[in-house]
């Protein structure tokens, strides 16, 4: 009668770990949310329930309460439980509310971690999260807060700068940095779905990208990455190339 609050990485099925796949093929239940790609649930056992317990702004949510209460009642009966979450359990992902629901309830459990998207998002964009003389430090941050504001200086002030749940908000999001101190020169790009088959990145700085996105709309899941690391991508992406059109020309 374990829970396992396991990772299931940002995306890629293949950044799955090795120990998400071998609990999924060995549990009772999964309760999984909305951002779990299709190939990773295949690792579930043949037999094992599947719950879909998803969160979508402006559309049908199942409540935190509801998951922690499921994850105790299957527990109770015996089961063997993964709640399989998005990117890493305890990084914007509930985990730490779910991990004290099952502490109240005398209910044992396990912490499983996953690649989170902060890091693995901009990474499969081409954009380093540090970088030796660009940037040593990287803030991680939520868009949305349950009450107030976010420090929006504070944030302002980061070297690089892994926004999540900006979304639709991203221009305003950008002009409440620039008005806290953001210089709107800074280089910046959304990630949207990070390291699925249909990314998309979008780059500009501060004071561009807004409008950008804006015209185009931005789907979720989206990370607003700001700072000098991003004006390294298009650098990064041409080496690439370069190096793929070499290896093309000495196998031919």
């Amino acid at each position: 009668m374990t829970v396992y609050l396991v990772g299931a990485g940002p995306g890629d099925p293949g950044l799955l770990t090795l120990r998400a796949a071998r609990l999924l093929a060995t549990a009772d239940v999964v309760i999984h949310d909305r951002l779990v790609h299709p190939e990773v649930l295949a690792h579930a056992r043949p037999h094992a329930r599947l719950i879909y317990v998803g969160k979508e702004g402006g559309g049908a949510s199942t409540s935190q309460d509801e998951i922690n209460n499921a994850l105790v009642q299957h527990a109770r009966l015996g089961r063997t439980v993964v709640r399989l979450k998005g990117g890493d359990p305890f990084l914007f992902g509930r985990g730490g509310e779910e991990a004290l629901a099952l502490e109240a309830a005398g209910v044992p459990y396990e912490v499983v971690p996953g690649v989170t998207s902060g890091v693995a998002g901009p990474a499969a964009a081409g954009i380093p999260v540090t970088h030796r003389g660009v940037a040593t430090s990287v803030t991680f941050a939520t868009a949305q807060l349950a009450q107030g504001e976010p420090d929006w200086a504070h944030l302002a002030g980061a070297q690089t700068l892994v926004l999540f749940m900006a979304g639709k908000n991203t221009a305003a999001v950008l002009e409440k940095l620039i008005h806290a101190g953001l210089p709107p020169s800074t280089p910046a790009a959304v990630v949207e779905s990070a390291t699925w088959e249909h990314q998309r990145v979008t780059q500009g700085t501060a004071g561009t990208l807004g409008a950008l996105v804006t015209v185009q709309g931005v789907a979720s899941p989206a990370l607003l990455v700001v700072g000098h690391v991003v004006s390294l991508r298009q650098e990064l992406l041409m080496l690439a190339q370069h190096a793929h059109s070499d290896l093309v020309t000495h196998a031919s």
